[in-house]
């Protein structure tokens, strides 16, 4: 009931502007113990990757990507947070302005690139952090280290915060960083994998605990490139899929004053071409990795859209942004509504 109001308000300022402006606020109600009697995190468990998740809602990567809103993000009833994208070192992202909002369409486009305060940092925040739920933290390669040695990044990245994440997310498919998507096909691809399974084998006997590695991937790929990644992920047992990032298209809102922006659209115009990927990407991989649906979630049904699909568990960004916390409820009670048809249709034809 409150959310349009404070969106309204927020929405008057520049998008990078509300963008830290509502999260600076979330921090504050959550310190005054605010926010924990406003949201519940809706139980709805399901286990995943070998992970007990409350529900299957989580926040995707690019809302918190220093980890400096944990506790506040977590207070609002998602199932699992993900942090980042984080890199080695800190960079600045991008000229400014680089963050746009399209609300006619439901979506936003950003070039941010990979803004962020530096893996030390992060690793700092979340060990403040009073969050003890599942946390996802995702990784990626600072903009100046050539694509031939991006692996030394991922790798630095991954023995950083291994021991602080439920999962690790490689970034691999953001259109904001040059040369990034090409990490996606052929040997650089495969190349990458085996490393980042090696440093998890590695670290999985130096800490003594599995964490489970995720690969996100792009919405833009061809159906051979979606095989091709399928078999890749199979092959070097990666442990989930992440389906799919922004889009480089604009698929809808070419006509929109906005949609010449260079950069990756997320939001509403995503749900088809995210829906498209995801369910060729799960016949491909034929149940042996699960996968997380996110892209174009606006409503319950959308949620409950990438769960038919073959997802098993979903995140929200930009309908988060437009929506605000009610989406989280809508998308779970929508979600176990599903499951108490299928299951209910499974015993009639038992």
């Amino acid at each position: 009931m409150y959310y349009p109001l404070i969106r309204s308000l927020l929405f008057r300022f520049d998008a990078e502007t509300s963008h830290h402006v509502a999260l600076r606020s979330m921090a504050i109600a959550n310190s005054l113990g605010l926010l924990g009697l406003l949201h519940k995190t809706p139980q709805q468990p399901v286990k995943v990757m070998g992970i007990d998740f409350p529900n299957a809602v989580g926040l995707a990567a690019g809302l918190d990507k220093n980890g400096d809103y944990i506790d506040a993000l977590a207070a609002l009833g998602f199932g699992f947070i993900e942090i980042g994208t984080i890199t080695p070192r800190p960079q600045v992202g991008n000229p400014q302005p680089r963050l746009f909002r399209l609300p006619e369409a439901q979506a936003i486009i950003n070039r941010m690139g990979f803004n962020n305060l530096g893996v030390d940092h992060l690793v700092n925040q979340v060990k403040k952090a009073k969050y003890q739920g599942v946390l996802g933290i995702n990784i990626g390669k600072n903009f100046d280290t050539p694509v031939e040695n991006a692996a030394d990044d991922y790798v630095h990245c991954l023995e950083k915060v291994y021991d602080l994440a439920s999962y690790v997310t490689v970034n691999i498919s953001s259109p904001n960083t040059q040369g990034l998507r090409s990490l996606q096909t052929g040997s650089a691809f495969s190349d990458l994998l085996s490393q980042l399974k090696e440093t998890q084998a590695r670290l999985a006997t130096q800490y003594g605990h599995y964490v489970p590695l995720v690969v996100k991937i792009a919405p833009d790929l061809q159906d051979e490139e979606i095989e091709y990644m399928a078999d890749q992920l199979v092959q070097y047992k990666i442990d989930g899929v992440i389906a799919t990032n922004t889009t480089i298209t604009r698929p809808g809102i070419e006509s929109l004053n906005l949609a010449s922006e260079t950069g990756g659209l997320s939001g509403k115009p995503l749900k088809a071409l995210s829906n498209y990927t995801l369910s060729r990407l799960c016949t491909a991989l034929e149940g042996r990795i699960p996968v997380m649906g996110v892209g174009g979630i606006t409503d319950g049904m959308s949620a409950a859209d990438k769960i038919t699909t073959g997802a098993s568990l979903v995140q929200l960004y930009t309908g988060f942004i437009y929506q605000g916390p009610q989406l989280i409820e809508d998308a779970v009670a929508a979600i176990k509504a599903l499951e108490h048809l299928q299951s209910a249709i499974q015993q009639d034809v038992v």
